[in-house]
């Protein structure tokens, strides 16, 4: 039998459409008999910039194995974001542990007014128009996370009458 030379092959970074944002990356320490375990965890946003975004997060003994573990939770934990136009469709507060995070559509070529984890969020999901306001605590992963689950509650004008059992007209007004 031939022996064949082989040399390792280095991850290809696959190109699957997704914009792909790292907002934190931490040393965490657990203290144990005999000494300090080091590791990291990353926080990443994911999105296709089309109304789709997740974040997932990641704990690894090195930093790029914690930001690869974080990017494949964020995508299975995609959320699909009701847009209109290039903007929300109505104002939502987004609440996780003490962050709360107000979301107000705005007017087009407004741009997105946003603090750095909360733009990055809107920027992955293919938001340009919105302003928002944080609450409560600068923690990037309850800012993210609560950024998530305001847009997770958003509702068009569509859904809206068809659970009331209404029109479009009766809801706009």
């Amino acid at each position: 039998m031939a022996r064949e030379d082989r040399k390792p092959q280095r991850r290809q970074e696959e190109n699957d459409g997704f914009i792909k944002k790292l907002i934190q990356v931490n040393r965490v320490t657990k203290v144990v008999k005999g000494g300090r375990n080091m590791r990291f965890a990353a926080l990443v946003v994911v999105g296709d910039g089309k109304g789709k975004v997740g974040v997932g997060s990641g704990k690894a003994n090195e930093v790029p194995e914690a930001i690869e573990k974080a990017t494949s939770q964020a995508k299975r934990n995609l959320i699909t974001v009701p847009m209109l136009e290039a903007s929300i469709p109505h104002e939502v507060h987004g609440r996780f542990g003490k962050g709360y995070v107000y979301m107000m559509p705005a007017e087009q070529g407004t741009g997105v007014i946003a603090g750095g984890p909360v733009r990055a969020v809107m920027e992955c999901a293919g938001i340009k128009d919105i302003r928002t306001k944080s609450h409560g605590t600068s923690n990037p992963v309850n800012c993210v996370k609560a950024t998530i689950a305001g847009l997770a509650e958003l509702k068009t004008a569509e859904q809206v009458a068809l659970a009331r059992g209404k029109s479009v007209e009766e809801i706009v007004g």
